[in-house]
């Protein structure tokens, strides 16, 4: 016949099934916060990769714009629609023209689909503005002409060049709805 020591319980080892369901329950909660970090990290990782798209997508438009308001330039460098910012004519435009308190000078041209399509991806069409900055002496000393004077305008020593500076936006930021908007701007020499 066996002797079993009981200590209050009518089953030797009841203390240990208690402890097996909490160590259960413990690793379950630790699984579920791991699995719900992961769900996280996946999520901001999509938001990041979307977010960089876009950027790209908007650079891309913003890039066009630059390359049609160059295109303006050297097809027509007397347009009406680029703004005078000449200093012999006492101008002085803000470096931003799509925020240029004197708006009633800018002229913000948008590009037409048939310049470049911005498609469906975009949050708009892109736009750009040209600026006539004066003629300057070209430079002399490290930079060098590389090409042809006259496809350049005038080389040597006291020559003069027009320079116009294109800035150029991604989309109006009034109708982008919350997606990146890209400004771009380059110096120009006639």
């Amino acid at each position: 016949m066996n002797n079993y020591l009981f200590t209050g319980s009518s089953h030797p080892g009841v203390k240990n099934k208690g402890v097996a369901l909490v160590v259960a329950l413990v690793l379950l909660v630790v699984v579920t916060l791991v699995g719900l970090a992961a769900i996280r990290g996946t999520t901001m990782q999509q938001q990041m990769t979307s977010n960089f798209y876009d950027r790209e997508i908007a650079f891309q438009s913003a890039e066009a714009a630059l390359r049609a308001g160059e295109s303006l330039v050297l097809n027509d460098p007397t347009d009406t629609t680029i703004r005078d910012c000449r200093p012999v004519n006492n101008k002085v435009c803000a470096t931003d023209p799509f925020t240029d308190s004197d708006q009633s000078t800018v002229t913000v041209q948008t590009l037409a689909t048939s310049q470049f399509d911005a498609g469906a991806l975009a949050s708009g069409q892109p736009q750009f503005v040209v600026e006539n900055m004066g003629d300057f002496a070209d430079t002399n000393g490290s930079v060098k002409q590389l090409s042809g004077c006259a496809s350049y305008g005038g080389c040597g020593a006291g020559a003069n060049s027009t320079y116009f500076r294109i800035t150029a936006r991604s989309g109006d930021p009034a109708n982008s709805a919350d997606r990146a908007v890209v400004t771009l701007q380059s110096t120009f020499r006639d």
